[in-house]
């Protein structure tokens, strides 16, 4: 029950004894009234006469009274200031009646942002705990999660951290899996499937660790099971990516090869056809080598390199020998492009080539089974089964096809047993310098953001064993990044690291420091840290300096992570395009590319049209970068973010890094013997599809519409997550930032963010129209 309110106490002796406090009550009344809209002024008229009425010694119009200002004070705007009378009859309604408080006006409910805003001030982000519910969570971990952004450490850890506990009480497991993912906290994932006892659930949480590019193995504790368990590994493993992929492709009807002369269109340029043609010479070769990989990635098929041997086209034999000598590597490897993700296929295909005596044709076939193998796991182990013998072999090219074929097939694994055996040849006095940082490159691949002392220390040895003129060398830089990779993304950790450095070689010191603070900080958007590379790369230097081409791209890697850090460093990479020295501007247009990774913007387009007129611009990596725009033809991404960009996939953005530090000095790596440096992209390169499957995971088109994504965070009610859509059946493709959402009611997707593979469970309160 209500207790009654006390006419005395509620307008009757406390509104007198306050007008006697007052010296002119009257002027200072009609002071205010001047300040009210005609509304407030009767709203307040009516307010007052409620007061006296409800001092009435008749009971029936007292109750009359209490009603009328109970109904008047939630259409108060608050636009003048309420009398003591609203503010007690509200806490009169709070202690009496549970229900809606929302009812008595906007100002008294979805203030959930103020709330967290208040409670980060006061650090009692703890009591969120206890008061949030099943109406206001999700609004509250949005708002949470928004935030964490832009906190300094180990404050974001913290807003996160609750966020987790928010989601795991309500049962919103897939947020609190993604929150565990961005923690990079094994612990809480488990947690989100021991919690969890819907096995098709699990299987949702599997595709979300498979594309994240985690290795993660399930025990009987999470899915008892062993049947279920294995098909849920399997999910995790991969192994379903490239049927998803060409259901995609069947889909949009995009699965014929194209050729190279397809994506240059040289036909349209007038009078370049005819003397382009003829041309045959190795380098438009090599260049057409990788056009063709990357557009037909995926697909299974080419016209250069999977036509039988008996056409009339040609064969892959004829098309290898059309490369020569290093120019193998790069033709061998690509077949393992073309065949990505399909690993019973891919290795069928290159099998032939282990046979070969051309050492060259060797190194790009081991080289492809890394490829065909990237970002798909297996308990058998048939990448490190076929590579793991020819570590040791005498010629280099054979040896560095090995090591980068691990590097990428097990990037992110942390195998100890290939840890052991390229802790070897880094230990190898007798090995050659590109083997010794290609062996760099794949420790730091495989044991990306691990903080691993053992191989932080084999790497640290052997760049101390470079002699003097190796440390002038371009690839002598591999070991310093392989250095940087392994503290990716992990701040504060690097530290110890950091000290070390600065008792390298002065040659690589500076080097060595930019890469470790660019790649610790990457994806964070730390503020401070974008400042102490700027500061850097202000500085005026000789020529023969080589740490400001690390340090532009660290400010790209550091800001990508949200828009507003993207848009400014934007302009301030512009500047130094115009007023940084020679060594600078060059690394310009790589941390353009990076902030603008598979999302083109208009302005950084104009920005980077001005350098790419330059007249020592090669014409093979011009026709390398139009491969890259139709990868896939169209259907695949390179960006490191996923779910929203909330996740950064740490194994993606590793390949991007080791290919843009190897573009800082192009000549003597891309444009010399180590162009297959290129394939480190791939492993950045996903589907950017949604695809639908039922509980038995097989395709299932439902309508969807797609959008371009509005940020909601903060927005009261149920605003709308998307503009400007149109309706489609899936499977479809996403561009960057756009957002899909289903466009019928009969099925309930399982993931709260609609991207790639979504299983759908029938709704059962679904009717038919």
């Amino acid at each position: 029950m209500a207790p009654t309110p006390d006419p005395k106490s509620v307008g009757g002796g406390g509104a007198r004894k306050d007008e006697a406090s007052v010296k002119d009550p009257k002027k200072k009344d009609d002071k205010k009234e001047d300040d009210l809209s005609e509304e407030d002024l009767e709203l307040k008229q009516n307010l007052e006469l409620y007061v006296e009425r409800v001092q009435d010694p008749n009971p029936d119009l007292q109750r009359a009274a209490l009603k009328s200002m109970r109904n008047a004070c939630p259409i108060s705007s608050l636009s003048w200031p309420l009398p003591c009378l609203p503010r007690e009859s509200l806490s009169y309604r709070l202690i009496g009646t549970e229900g809606d408080i929302g009812s008595w006006g906007h100002e008294y409910h979805n203030a959930e942002t103020e709330a967290v805003d208040l409670l980060m001030d006061v650090e009692d982000l703890d009591l969120l705990l206890e008061h949030v519910d099943k109406t206001n969570f999700k609004r509250t971990c949005n708002y949470l999660t928004s935030a964490a952004k832009y906190l300094p450490g180990p404050d974001d850890m913290l807003v996160l951290d609750i966020s987790y506990t928010i989601y795991m009480k309500f049962e919103e497991y897939p947020n609190a899996l993604q929150i565990a993912l961005f923690l990079d906290n094994t612990q809480y994932v488990k947690q989100v499937f021991t919690s969890c006892a819907d096995l098709l659930r699990k299987k949702q949480f599997c595709y979300m660790i498979a594309r994240h590019g985690i290795t993660f193995e399930l025990d009987d504790e999470m899915v008892a099971d062993e049947d279920d368990r294995e098909a849920l590994q399997d999910i995790v493993n991969n192994t379903k990516l490239s049927e998803g992929y060409l259901t995609l492709a069947r889909d949009i009807e995009v699965m014929e090869a194209k050729t190279p002369e397809d994506i240059y269109k040289a036909h349209l340029l007038d009078g370049r056809a005819s003397s382009g043609a003829s041309v045959d010479s190795a380098r438009q070769n090599l260049a057409a080598t990788f056009v063709k990989a990357f557009v037909n990635a995926g697909f299974g098929q080419d016209k250069l390199m999977t036509v039988p041997s008996d056409s009339t086209t040609g064969s892959s034999g004829n098309w290898l020998f059309k490369n020569k000598e290093h120019g193998k590597i790069s033709a061998a490897a690509s077949l393992g492009m073309i065949q990505l993700w399909d690993v019973e296929g891919g290795l069928a295909q290159l099998d032939k080539y282990f046979h070969s005596n051309d050492n060259p044709i060797l190194s790009g076939a081991l080289l492809g089974v890394g490829i065909v193998n990237c970002g798909i796991k297996s308990d058998c182990d048939p990448a490190l089964a076929l590579l793991g013998d020819y570590l040791d072999k005498e010629d280099s090219s054979v040896r560095i096809g090995a090591i980068m074929g691990l590097g990428i097939a097990y990037a992110g694994s942390q195998n100890d047993q290939i840890r052991s055996k390229l802790s070897l040849i880094l230990n190898d006095a007798k090995a050659p310098l590109d083997v010794i940082a290609f062996a760099s490159l794949s420790l730091g691949m495989i044991y990306v953001g691990s903080c691993n002392e053992e191989v932080a220390q084999s790497i640290i040895f052997a760049l101390m064993d470079r002699s003097e003129a190796e440390l002038g060398d371009a690839l002598t830089r591999f070991l310093p990044l392989g250095l940087g990779l392994l503290y990716l993304g992990k701040q504060e950790s690097v530290e110890a690291m950091a000290e070390v450095s600065k008792t390298f070689n002065e040659k690589i010191r500076k080097y060595c420091d930019m890469t470790l603070l660019s790649c610790a900080y990457a994806g964070t958007g730390n503020v401070l840290k974008v400042q102490d590379l700027l500061a850097q790369c202000g500085e005026h230097l000789e020529k023969g300096d080589i740490h400001q081409g690390p340090a532009v791209l660290g400010v790209a890697m550091v800001a990508m992570s949200e828009e507003l850090g993207i848009d400014m460093e934007i302009r301030s990479l512009e500047r130094m395009l115009q007023y940084g020295e020679q060594n600078i501007r060059r690394a310009v247009p790589l941390a353009l590319g990076l902030l603008c990774i598979s999302n083109p913007k208009v302005t950084v387009m104009d920005t980077l049209s001005r350098p790419s007129h330059d007249t020592d611009s090669e014409v093979a990596m011009v026709r390398i970068a139009q491969g890259l725009v139709h990868m896939g033809k169209g259907l695949l991404t390179l960006t490191p973010f996923h779910s929203e960009r909330f996740l950064l996939s740490p194994t993606a953005l590793a390949g991007i890094v080791i290919l843009l530090h190897a573009c800082l000095d192009m000549k003597p790596i891309i444009l010399g013997k180590y162009h297959y440096v290129l394939y480190f992209l791939v492993l950045a390169m996903q589907p950017r599809m949604m695809l639908t499957v039922d509980k038995d995971l097989k395709p299932l088109s439902v309508p969807v519409r797609v959008g371009q994504a509005v940020d909601v965070v903060g927005q009261a009610g149920r605003p709308k997550t998307i503009t400007g859509f149109q309706t489609h059946s899936t499977p479809v493709l996403l561009a960057a930032g756009e957002r899909a959402e289903l466009a019928t009611d009969k099925y309930i997707p399982l993931s709260p963010i609609l991207k790639g593979f979504i299983i759908l469970e029938e709704n059962a309160d679904y009717r038919e129209e």
